[in-house]
């Protein structure tokens, strides 16, 4: 005799309510705006830390230490095209300091060369000669000089003395491995009378046009 066979009916799939699907959807929302209006505050601030930090450029930054009216430590530093080169040397001219950070760090080298294209502006504002230190041995450095065919001395600090002396590699992307973006204008009596530092958190900013740093330095440069 066969055997019968009987086929088991399929489950029917539950469906879940229109209301629970609905809920989901509008809790769904819910936490999209939240974390949406959490990331605003976040933004705004930053842009309210910002703000209180830029001068009249508009670009953030701060003043380390040594800052306006401390003596700016002295050094001597081989150059890139060989030379020796000692803070010394400017005495009895106002000289501007420019820590930069290297050859892996092309807007620092546009920097320099924006400096040059605005040397006029530059000079009106009362700086008699700009010098760039970085941590770069200087072989490399003088290289570089030539490809981008500059002309302002540029030093080479390789064991960071002269950058840990003015706290300069303190406002970089690399850590403290490196220098960040630092402008320190030194007196023609070896007092420093301006510092910005433009490279920190969050912004890491490597690059500034001339015009826009003449415009901080003209705003809180001390007598």
């Amino acid at each position: 005799m066969a055997k019968t066979r009987f086929k088991s009916a399929a489950r029917p799939r539950t469906a879940l309510p229109r209301s629970t699907g609905t809920r989901r959807w509008w809790i769904a929302c819910a936490a999209i705006a939240v974390i949406l209006v959490v990331l605003y505050l976040i933004y705004q601030n930053s842009q309210d830390q910002q703000n209180a930090t830029a001068g009249g450029s508009g670009y953030r930054h701060v003043a380390g230490e040594p800052g306006a009216g401390a003596t700016a430590p002295g050094f001597t530093l081989m150059s890139g095209t060989g030379q020796r080169i000692s803070l010394a040397d400017f005495r009895g001219r106002t000289v501007l300091l420019y820590f930069q950070e290297g050859l892996t760090c092309q807007p620092c080298w546009d920097q320099i060369k924006d400096l040059e294209q605005n040397q006029a502006a530059v000079t009106s504002a009362g700086v008699d000669a700009v010098v760039s230190i970085t941590t770069d041995p200087a072989g490399l450095i003088g290289q570089k000089i030539a490809d981008e065919k500059l002309s302002t001395p540029v030093l080479s600090d390789p064991d960071m003395r002269v950058s840990q002396a003015y706290t300069a590699n303190q406002y970089g992307m690399m850590g403290d491995m490196r220098d960040g973006h630092s402008f320190i204008l030194v007196g023609a009596d070896g007092v420093i009378r301006w510092r910005a530092d433009y490279g920190g958190a969050p912004d890491y900013s490597m690059y500034l046009p001339t015009q826009k740093m003449l415009a901080d330095l003209a705003t809180e440069r001390q007598p």
